[in-house]
């Protein structure tokens, strides 16, 4: 087995972790485990850092435990909020709780007859039979307030301005410590890992199982991701960056690792991608001779798109992205759908068309000048096509050029460029 601590150390995934930690990973073959709440029906790239700590945990050689808040996503966990969360129903958490199986099997190998293959769990499970006196009587009489108020998930909530912090919110971090102590007698789970907000929760686990079972578990932590600029990493003005394809499509996602900093694609290549040591210091040191080839952030977009989208959306994002900036043809504009059309040209001057004017073949100048606005006047529209400077769906035209509903792309769009730079996209109603 391969040493996880150091993986994570050298790819800056490594913020603070119990002593005796690397002992007991030398030691033996190791579950651990990482939460997640399933407040939505996605993971989102925030999950990522946490998803990747654990797929380096069962490369290692380690068994990775992925555990579904189901009971903890009813109440919601105060680390790093100031607003108490929505509650969920159960239909909810059970058809958020599939879907997000379906999206951590691209990173975690469930399926094979490994003695480490992953585990998905839902503390649903478990908490759902306890009575409230029976949790407070088996489980609550072992940590005091004393203990429990030192965190700083609630000190934080109680010293600030706003609505405080209600009892149930209050009892989150009892209710994971004690999926911590399930999963260590039932899956013999000594580890668990999360973002470094979440320390007190999980030393809270590692105390109840001192406590109630005599026994030894341990915490590691990875740092937040922060930006270079100080920004939340995964928040862009339309919100999070989702892995679900129908929440942020694959060419938006393919955009937004392609648009990081210098300074964030260093960080994120080792985070967020599989590649190791060597080829990222050699990217690292081919982007420092030439910044302006962005070849970290093309390898960074890249990877993680293939990882979460598969090659042929990869392959999609690409042709949409040379769409704007490449020396792309009609038939790279005919592969791509409606939806990641109105993306790439999200923010070019639009018009509406009927689909009846097309049946009756539009004279080119006629549907440039008139029936949209994409000219001032047919003389104008005339010269510039004459000077072979007009495309429609990325074709050069003549003025013999009749537009009809065989132009149409993607069942609903036509697209003009006037020049080099000046698109123009055009809706068929």
């Amino acid at each position: 087995m391969t040493s996880f601590l150091e993986e994570l150390r050298w790819r800056g995934m490594l913020h603070d972790f119990m002593p005796g930690t690397e002992d007991q990973l030398k030691k033996e073959r190791t579950a651990a485990y990482v939460g997640i709440d399933p407040t939505a029906d996605s993971l989102h790239i925030g999950h990522l850092v946490s998803i990747m700590m654990l797929r380096h945990f069962q490369e290692a050689g380690h068994k990775p435990i992925a555990l579904i808040g189901g009971a903890t996503g009813m109440i919601g966990d105060p680390s790093g909020k100031s607003k108490e969360r929505n509650l969920l129903t159960e239909e909810e958490l059970r058809h958020n709780q599939n879907a997000l199986k379906a999206q951590l099997e691209k990173f975690l190998d469930f399926n094979s007859e490994a003695e480490n293959a992953a585990e998905l769990v839902n503390n649903y499970d478990w908490m759902q039979d306890f009575s409230f006196l029976g949790f407070i009587r088996d489980v609550g009489k072992h940590l005091t307030v004393n203990y429990m108020m030192a965190k700083d998930s609630v000190k934080k909530r109680l010293s600030g301005e706003g609505e405080g912090m209600s009892f149930t919110e209050f009892t989150y971090q009892l209710v994971q410590g004690y999926d911590f102590l399930h999963l260590y007698r039932h899956k013999n789970c000594k580890l668990q890992m999360g973002g470094s907000d979440q320390w007190g929760n999980i030393t809270t686990g590692t105390e109840l199982i001192r406590r109630m079972e005599s026994g030894q578990a341990y915490a590691l932590t990875c740092p937040l991701i922060t930006k270079a600029d100080g920004g939340k990493f995964g928040k862009t003005e339309e919100g999070n960056v989702w892995l679900d394809p129908k929440r942020t499509s694959p060419y938006k996602f393919y955009q937004f690792w392609l648009n990081t900093s210098d300074e964030d694609a260093a960080k994120y290549l080792k985070i967020f991608t599989l590649l190791d040591q060597h080829t990222c210091e050699e990217l690292i040191a081919a982007h420092a001779e030439a910044p302006h080839q962005r070849k970290l952030q093309i390898r960074l977009a890249e990877e993680i798109t293939t990882m979460v989208h598969g090659a042929k959306a990869l392959n999609q994002a690409l042709k949409a992205s040379h769409i704007l900036f490449g020396k792309s043809t009609e038939a790279d504009l005919r592969e791509l759908d409606a939806a990641t059309l109105a993306e790439v040209f999200q923010g070019v001057p639009q018009f509406e068309v009927s689909r009846e004017s097309l049946k009756n073949e539009l004279e080119i100048v006629e549907f440039l000048a008139s029936e949209t606005a994409v000219f001032g006047s047919k003389g104008e529209a005339r010269k510039l096509i004459q000077g072979n400077g007009v495309s429609l769906n990325k074709t050069k035209v003549d003025l013999n050029k009749k537009v009809t509903e065989n132009d149409i792309i993607a069942d609903r769009y036509l697209l003009a460029q006037r020049g080099k730079k000046n698109y123009f996209l055009i809706t068929v109603i």
